[in-house]
């Protein structure tokens, strides 16, 4: 039986070919499902663990102020910190880590993705997109017949389809996936759904290898198990040399040599034959967890995209909080600050976009660990000084005192708050960080930080100036109310 699909958005898409199984071969019918692992359930700290988690908070607040401060106009500051954190960390919880591995641990985190495109996502068409696409490879779960691709660049005649089919009969159904001649460029370089979900994949090479041909290869998703049919009369140990010297990736237990003759198609398949024979039970659920696996890649690159945008909001608000801050209590540390910052109402947004629920613990050495390295790596130093070469060019006069330091203090969040945006991305859906590895990796973190907000300094001194014009106006109002 053939059936061309419809809806596909590449041109090379040619047919799907159903086989029958063998009438020999017939097992009774089972679902292929792996073993579903209890579900564990994520519970909310209790009260009094919260309220020890509160006291110690402001013990580790009461400490820094203590040791670390000179100046007693930072005790205020000190005390806004202090309910920043308590406002922010109070309601995390901590969960346990989800089944990863399995068909419903994946539909259980896609669906997790969900609810947070519902919060961030203001296209109102893209919930019912994003909820059919579930629901397509959802319908796959009861599937019985094996999906193989048969994927090449020249034409693949009636008669070698036919050899294909007749030496790959199974115990199961078979439906061959039939590709167009493979084109020679393409836009994306990327391969359709139909082909993505397959169980199985042949690619049809006649060597040598194309740079066209490579690009393909190379652009299969990850783990689909791949078979070469090489077809070359009389092939040698030396073609198969140069086809893994010009593709390293190749591998060589899953190369199949054929002589073009299709009598011996059959047998050049047998390997392949026995491949679908042993693993065929489980082919279908492992394809499903796969696409369920890159679905959820897909939709956490979307979802990145949004928190970034809400974010930069996010950054620019609270860096000039900040400058207003110092501003009002200036001061030569920016030690607490750092903190503050870190550890207060920024971060707490931040942890929400990401749905970071660490415990506030993990989620305060985190953000420690981030500041302490930007103190290190001198980032307030050098923010300073090209705030002031930056304003003087411009023939600012009235940039002094605590005006420099609020600019500085600014820059300085906008760096920490991009810092621990680029942590909790990489760290997204992690339960339990490694502080450690946060540790050794907060020099990069925040130097590739530093390096980017550079790139954009005349943004930031824009918004500097329309900032520093406003904080004069709203001077001259007041000393023309008093």
């Amino acid at each position: 039986m053939c059936a061309t699909l419809q809806g596909q958005p590449e041109s090379f898409l040619l047919s799907v070919t159903t086989v029958e199984p063998a009438k020999d071969l017939l097992t009774p019918a089972s679902s292929g499902r792996p073993a579903v692992t209890p579900a564990t359930t994520a519970g909310r700290i209790p009260a009094w663990g919260r309220k020890a988690l509160w006291i110690t908070a402001a013990g580790v607040l009461t400490d820094v102020t203590l040791h670390g401060l000179q100046d007693a106009g930072w005790l205020g500051l000190g005390a806004l910190a202090g309910g920043w954190c308590w406002l922010a960390l109070g309601q995390l919880t901590r969960v346990s880590p989800q089944r990863l591995n399995t068909i419903e641990g994946w539909i259980e985190r896609c669906r997790s993705l969900l609810d947070q495109f519902a919060r961030l996502d203001p296209d109102p068409s893209a919930p019912a997109n994003r909820s059919a696409a579930l629901a397509n490879l959802l319908a796959q779960q009861d599937r019985q017949a094996l999906r193989l691709a048969l994927v090449s660049s020249a034409s693949t005649t009636t008669g070698h389809l036919a050899a294909m089919e007749e030496a790959l009969r199974g115990g199961r159904p078979l439906q061959v996936v039939v590709s167009h001649p493979l084109p020679s460029n393409s836009l994306r370089w990327q391969w359709s759904e139909a082909f993505a979900s397959c169980d199985a994949f042949i690619f049809h090479l006649q060597p040598p290898l194309m740079a066209a041909e490579l690009r393909w290869l190379e652009a299969l998703p990850p783990r689909l198990p791949l078979w070469v049919l090489m077809e070359a009369e009389g092939a040698s140990e030396g073609q198969v040399a140069d086809l893994c010297s010009q593709w390293p990736a190749a591998n060589r237990d899953r190369l199949l040599l054929w002589d073009g003759h299709p009598r011996q198609l059959g047998a050049s398949l047998a390997p392949l034959g026995f491949w679908l024979a042993r693993e065929g039970d489980a082919l279908p659920a492992t394809t499903l967890c796969r696409c369920l696996e890159q679905l959820h890649g897909r939709w956490q690159a979307d979802l990145e995209r949004l928190r970034r945008q809400q974010w930069l909001a996010l950054q620019q608000r609270t860096q000039w909080l900040v400058a207003a801050g110092v501003l009002i209590t200036p001061a030569m540390s920016l030690d607490l600050l750092v903190l503050s910052v870190a550890n207060g109402l920024m971060l707490r947004e931040m942890a929400q976009l990401w749905d970071c629920r660490w415990s506030l613990e993990q989620l305060r050495a985190a953000a420690g660990h981030v500041g302490k390295a930007a103190l290190v790596l001198g980032v307030v130093e050098w923010s300073s000084q090209a705030i002031t070469t930056a304003f003087r060019l411009h023939g600012a006069t009235w940039l002094v005192g605590g005006t420099l330091q609020a600019l500085s203090a600014a820059y300085l969040t906008r760096v920490i708050s991009h810092a621990m945006a680029d942590l909790m991305a990489r760290y997204v859906g992690v339960c339990e960080p490694d502080l450690q590895a946060i540790k050794a990796e907060a020099p990069l973190l925040v130097a590739k930080a530093a390096e980017a907000e550079r790139l954009d300094w005349g943004a930031f001194l824009q918004e500097a100036r329309n900032w520093l014009v406003q904080q004069e106006g709203e001077k001259g109002i007041q000393a023309g109310g008093a």
